[in-house]
């Protein structure tokens, strides 16, 4: 389900930090009234392969974001105290440790069943006349990006084996941002300081002529 151009879902969970504390973060609060926006990125699990490289690369992204006013949250459906072990771990060893933003602990599966991105079926087994859950019924590399007062303008999923690009999320931020305040529209492969233009077929069309 869809949620781009929606208000993020209104729900508390549990989140981690790394110094060990465990409370209970709102997304939608966190852009609401801090009047930033939020990157809010979900991994299949802890102590696996692809996701440590992903966590580490938000955080050493992490300065530009801040200079976006753009806060980052990481998810999984692992529990606080894998999170905390995760966090403990050196890098060289698999680890995230030095990851400084907060990671959301959704282990009942409130928000990420909400959402819809968990790797789950429900499949008929005929000889225990029941209906069982198929698939790991863990996120897949959900990302979404919401605005400061709460609505998503960006959501994209990958599957498992994909890591993301980084830098896509900073230039899709940039992106909206100009939006934001100049009301014109970015056309393909838009950067910061490239030409954006007006949201009609004349600037369209004079936009192609020129590249």
């Amino acid at each position: 389900m869809a949620i781009v151009g929606k208000k993020f879902p209104n729900l508390s969970v549990d989140a981690m930090n790394e110094m060990g504390d465990t409370f209970k973060l709102n997304v939608l609060d966190e852009a609401k009234n801090n009047n930033k926006k939020v990157l809010l990125f979900w991994y299949p699990k802890d102590f696996t392969f692809v996701c440590p490289t992903e966590l580490h690369a938000f955080q050493e992204a992490l300065e530009e974001f801040e200079k976006r006013n753009t806060i980052v949250i990481g998810a999984s459906c692992d529990t606080p105290e894998v999170h905390f072990a995760w966090l403990n771990t050196p890098k060289d060893q698999g680890g995230i440790e030095g990851v400084t933003y907060p990671i959301l602990a959704d282990s009942n599966r409130n928000l990420s069943g909400t959402l819809d991105i968990l790797d789950v079926e429900v499949d008929y087994n005929e000889e225990l006349d029941d209906h069982i859950l198929v698939g790991d019924n863990v996120t897949f590399r959900a990302t979404y990006l919401i605005d400061e007062e709460g609505t998503v303008f960006h959501e994209g999923v990958n599957h498992m084996p994909v890591g993301r690009n980084v830098n896509e999320f900073l230039r899709m931020i940039d992106a909206y941002t100009h939006v934001q305040k100049n009301g014109e529209v970015c056309p393909a492969n838009w950067e910061e300081g490239k030409q954006a233009m007006g949201a009609n077929r004349a600037a369209t069309a004079e936009y192609l002529s020129q590249n």
